[in-house]
């Protein structure tokens, strides 16, 4: 079978890494670029470079990456599908919900893949973590509390940091515990000038009655991207910057000092940092993306959970807004 031919939009930060996984991937073939404000960072290279979705069209791909600004997403993305070209769609899926509605829709009209780049399901450690919830590890799931902060990046103009960063955790806590969002209840603050929102919190409620915490800023020196699962036989903690995940295991040793056991809710026990397979996860969402249009399998993050996630973010921002909580 000959190779699929991918083109890739938008070359920013993103692009250019798009770029090179594209390049290393077995069974598809990087046929054009595609910027209306040129290569930046030379990722053409003897490629075609294209200023438009339809120039980049016109090159026969059968697949395509769109990693333009996401107030483009629904243009571009509507183009792509339009043309029959299977498309994963950075996140968040598109501005608003109604350009997000028209794009899921698109692509499931017309029978072709649409997926969203939410990155952080193919994390080792958290792909490790999701299958060992499932493994029955952990036993009943009581909360997901992530915390993802850093410094401000340039690169970001159109959303605040909800939608950029937020969409990351929102995705991963359903995805992990299996369940949508049921109700959420966040505050945000603006502190660096701009018109969105650079610092957020947020406590949610999941369908299955798990709760979760959500802390998400662009105003920390320190970077972290933290997810701890706590459940009835301990917690899994996984640090995403490092594919680490460590498992924390409720002891089963009495303890004899009284002023400790009487403290603490639950004894300690062994804490185990597990040995994983550490691949990029940048590849592993190509591989991903590349077998859901062959048929091999079906493990993209689609679109219409890409809309539920902006659902969700939305909701965020409505409950900063207005004080209450918000039902998703």
């Amino acid at each position: 079978m000959a190779d699929l031919r991918v083109g890739i939009i938008g070359l920013g930060m993103m692009g250019r890494h798009h770029a090179r996984v594209a390049r290393e991937l077995d069974g598809v073939q990087l046929v054009a670029v595609a910027d209306a404000y040129g290569d930046p960072h030379g990722v053409a290279g003897g490629l075609p470079l294209c200023g438009s979705v339809d120039e980049l069209i016109a090159q026969g791909i059968d697949m395509a990456v769109c990693a333009v600004p996401t107030g483009l997403h629904e243009e571009v993305g509507l183009a792509l599908a339009a043309a029959g070209v299977h498309t994963m769609v950075e996140k968040p899926i598109a501005s608003t919900i109604d350009g997000g509605v028209k794009l899921a829709d698109a692509f499931e009209t017309a029978g072709l893949v649409g997926a969203v780049g939410h990155i952080e399901r193919f994390n080792p450690a958290l792909q490790s973590l999701r299958s060992r919830i499932e493994n029955g590890d952990l036993g009943d799931v009581y909360q997901v509390a992530t915390r993802r902060q850093g410094p401000f990046p340039s690169r970001i103009a159109d959303v605040g940091v909800v939608k950029d960063l937020g969409t990351h955790d929102i995705d991963l806590t359903a995805w992990l515990a299996q369940s949508p969002y049921k109700s959420v209840s966040a505050r945000t603050s603006t502190r660096s000038g701009r018109p969105h929102e650079d610092m957020v919190t947020a406590s949610c409620q999941l369908a299955n009655g798990v709760i979760t915490s959500h802390l998400v800023n662009w105003l920390s020196p320190m970077k972290e991207r933290l997810t701890v699962v706590t459940g009835e036989k301990g917690a899994f903690v996984a640090d995403t910057l490092t594919a680490d995940l460590t498992f924390y295991e409720n002891g089963t040793i009495n303890t004899e000092w009284e002023a400790v056991s009487n403290f603490r809710g639950v004894s300690e026990g062994n804490i185990t940092r597990l040995a994983l397979t550490k691949r990029e996860p940048l590849k592993a969402e190509h591989e991903a993306f590349r077998d859901a249009v062959l048929g091999k399998r079906n493990d993209v993050v689609t679109m219409r959970e890409g809309l539920n996630t902006l659902r969700v973010a939305e909701a965020m921002i409505e409950s900063a807004s207005s004080g209450q909580s918000v039902g998703t």
